[in-house]
């Protein structure tokens, strides 16, 4: 059961995090059950995912014999011990988080048109010093290639959105944890002391 605490409902929230990721899971399952997670490159726009690849291989077989799929990204901020909060019991020991899992469905796109604006997409977030000539469907450069590429969109039904960062914490133990993270100062240690404060405005 997801509790409420963690969960974030703002469309705000939910875009600047998947605009800030790259790299995100998708879920599928073929006609007979079997499960298939692939990690991949995406980009989030107008309210749907993207992602492409090659026409052939195992995930574009599944997709064209069912198009319901899942796609989840996720950001670990930082582990949290157990000593954090409590001197002795394992219990506490946990991780603060973001993540947004999506249900929907997924269908190849077939305009060159529409690929070029998506694929630029992919390069404006992996690739922003530039560097290529820009991709366009009416480039010859280009219009091949834009052929044989797929690209595939996934129009969500339901996304869900957990953000956690000790928002179930009482004063006392929230207080540790803060110690602890402040005291460890590990990469992003002091980051997720201002998502704890973000998320949990009545401890300020």
């Amino acid at each position: 059961m997801r509790r409420k605490e963690f969960q974030i409902d703002q469309e705000e929230e939910l875009v600047t995090f998947l605009n800030g990721m790259s790299f995100g899971f998708l879920g599928t399952s073929d006609e007979q059950g079997h499960p298939r997670v692939t990690p991949l490159n995406f980009v989030y726009t107008q309210g749907c995912f993207y992602f492409h690849g090659s026409h052939a291989g195992g995930k574009m077989e599944v997709i064209r014999s069912q198009q319901n799929v899942c796609f989840t990204v996720a950001d670990e901020y930082a582990l949290i011990p157990s000593y954090f909060s409590d001197p002795q019991l394992a219990c506490p020991a946990t991780s603060y988080f973001k993540s947004v899992t999506a249900y929907g469905k997924a269908e190849a796109i077939e305009d060159s048109t529409e690929k070029a604006v998506i694929l630029s997409l992919f390069m404006k977030k992996l690739q922003p010093e530039g560097g290529y000539v820009p991709i366009d469907a009416a480039d010859p450069q280009y219009h091949s290639r834009l052929k044989g590429v797929a690209v595939i969109r996934i129009t969500p039904e339901e996304i869900t959105a957990k953000f956690k960062f000790g928002q179930n914490l009482k004063e006392e133990a929230r207080a540790h944890v803060i110690e602890g993270l402040s005291g460890r100062n590990g990469t992003r240690d002091a980051e997720t002391i201002e998502m704890m404060e973000k998320y949990c405005p009545y401890h300020r």
